[in-house]
This record gives C-alpha cells, structure tokens and sequence, in this order.
C-alpha cells in the first residue's frame, strides 16, 4: 500500500514515467493505479484524442509498440493502457526495444493481472530503468484486518474488531469484494462512524451470531450449547457455510492454541506478534488454552485433518456436511 501511496504521489507532483508495468496476483491495486492514471493523467478534453484503452487479447504487443510510438495531437502528452495484458504473456519480451528507448511523450500502462515477469529477465530490467514496475502481492488473511483499518481511517471511519474480522472470515482475503462492501458502508453511514458488527449484519448480511467467529468462540469457551445451535444454523446454510471453510478455520484456531501453548514468553505483545492475531483477540486465545490442555489440542488437530479430508469427499461421499460438523464438534468436546 505504501509503495501504491508513492506512485500515486510522483504522479500528483508530475514526475510521470514512460512505462508504468502493473502486475500481480491481487489485482485490486491494479485496477486502482490503471483507474488513476486513466483519470488523472490527462484533462477530460484532452482524452478523446490522447488516451486509448485497448485488451491485451485483441492486440499483439507490436501493435500496443506501434500505438505507444505514435504522437500527441495537440497535447503534452498521450495515455496508452492495455488491460489485461496477461493475455501477451507468451510474446511479452517483444517489449524490450520499446522499453530500451520510449517515446518521451507517451505513458504505457500494462496492467498485468494475476501473473508476474521474472524480474531476472531483460524486459524487466529495462523496463523498472525507465519506467515502474510495480508487484500487487496477495495480502495474508492475517494482514486483512490491518488493511480494512488503515482503508476505512482514509475515509474517516472507525471499525470494530470483531466487525473486520467478520469481513475477513466472509470475504478471505479478496480486497476487492471487501472494498465495495467498505463502500457500501460509507455511503450508508455518517463519517466519523464507527463499523460494528450490527452494521456488518444488517447491510452485509453477515449474521453477527452464526458465524464462524462465534463458533470458534463457542468452542474456546466450551460452550457447547452455543456451538451446537451454530452448527445447526451452518446445516441449514451450507451455502454461506461451506464445511471445507470451517474446518479449516477452526483447524487455523487450534493450531494457533498449539503454538500459543509451546511460548515461554506469554506477554501479549509477543503472542499477538507470534499468532498473528490482533491483540484485541487474545483474551479468547487465553480462555481456550486454559479449557484445552497442549495434549488434548494436539488430538483435536488429528481429529480436524481427519475431518477436513473427509469434508473434501475423500472417503465419505455418502455423509452430509451436517454430520461431519456435528462429529467435528462431538471430538472436540469428547
């Protein structure tokens, strides 16, 4: 994101380069620097004769050369932008005689999705020589919430934990969904406001009470009655709930409680760091190791590989999602 902030600002302050590469699997800051350049490079009358959007799948990169190569009408400069210039992934280093010497006067904007140069290859080189070459990496989930934090305190707005960790079991790690759901937000509450999960609940119809997050609780605390009630609402929502999902984020929680067992030093600072959990977290962190000794969590993660493979098909095509989950649960709090 700070790298992001950087282009953006060289480009406020007119210190525009010839060749701007976008690439990466997380193709949410792609399409936000392509959607920058796109607006701002130019002004509004001067884009209907200088600024051209072609696909990467309709153009050879000879042609996308011979586009980059021509002149300005009346104007300082054009904008050339290919998107999804994946697609020339097989012909890409036909680019190196354009990237050794680029027209001056033209800005080059591939965004290049999903896939990366080598940065060890010629056109890469001379490419970040003259130009940007810029790698969108997908961020953990564990960086997700830090992410929506820092996004929202742009807009002036606040988040409650538990709310960003809703988003983040329901939306992973997919920045785009997360920021239009961020979005939505923003237009319907005042700023300055604070995002609860009661707000996550009623504009994103993501149950505050039934989701994974409170069954992971559910579970720390050996509430089982709570659990249970949840895994129904799971069963009767195999949708919204896939099986394969929980598992695997319970399987997450108690491997953490594993690690978290092994630490000499306890302190939060240090757990937190260790867990990569937000700090706000740990108290249910806490709770959990206190009802599952290191030896009974250690069988748990046994039972919940056992699980997940089974939630996979392999070896119980004949047995619901429903079972499965309640069996999970019945190893848990045996």
């Amino acid at each position: 994101m700070d790298e992001v902030v950087r282009i953006v600002n060289n480009i406020k302050q007119g210190d525009i380069k010839p060749i701007y590469f976008l690439m990466g699997e997380e193709p949410y800051y792609i399409d936000k620097l392509t959607e920058f350049i796109e607006d701002n490079i130019l002004p509004e009358e001067e884009k209907g004769f200088n600024q051209m959007v072609i696909y990467g799948k309709d153009v050879t990169v000879e042609e996308v050369i011979s586009s980059a190569r021509r002149y300005p009408m009346m104007a300082e400069r054009q904008v050339v932008i290919v998107k999804e210039a994946q697609e020339l992934s097989r012909t890409i280093d036909r680019l190196e005689s354009y990237a050794e010497n680029p027209q001056p006067t033209t800005v080059l904007v591939f965004a290049y999705k999903y896939k990366t140069l080598d940065k060890r290859k010629k056109v890469t080189k001379l490419i970040e020589k003259s130009g940007v070459v810029y790698e969108s990496k997908k961020l953990y989930e564990n960086q997700v919430a830090d992410w929506i934090r820092r996004v929202l305190s742009g807009k002036k707005y606040n988040i409650e934990p538990k709310a960003s960790a809703m988003l983040v079991e329901f939306l992973g790690n997919d920045l785009s969904r997360i920021s239009n759901e961020l979005d939505k937000l923003a237009i319907i509450l005042p700023e300055g406001s604070t995002i609860t999960p009661k707000h996550i609940e009623d504009n994103i119809g993501i149950s505050k009470d039934y989701n994974v997050f409170e069954l992971r609780k559910a579970i720390g605390e050996k509430d089982q009655l709570k659990a249970y009630k949840i895994a129904d609402y799971f069963t009767q929502n195999p949708k919204d709930n896939p099986l394969v999902v929980t598992t695997g984020l319970v399987f997450g929680f108690f491997s953490q409680l594993l690690l978290y067992h092994g630490l000499k030093d306890k302190s939060p600072g240090n757990a937190a760091k260790v867990l990569k959990v937000n700090p706000f977290f740990l108290k249910d962190y806490d709770i959990a190791l206190r009802n599952y000794p290191m030896k009974k969590v250690s069988a748990i993660v046994s039972a919940l590989r056992d699980i997940d493979v089974k939630s996979k098909g392999v070896g119980a095509n004949s047995i619901s999602q429903g079972y499965l989950l309640k069996e999970m649960l019945v190893k848990i709090f045996a």
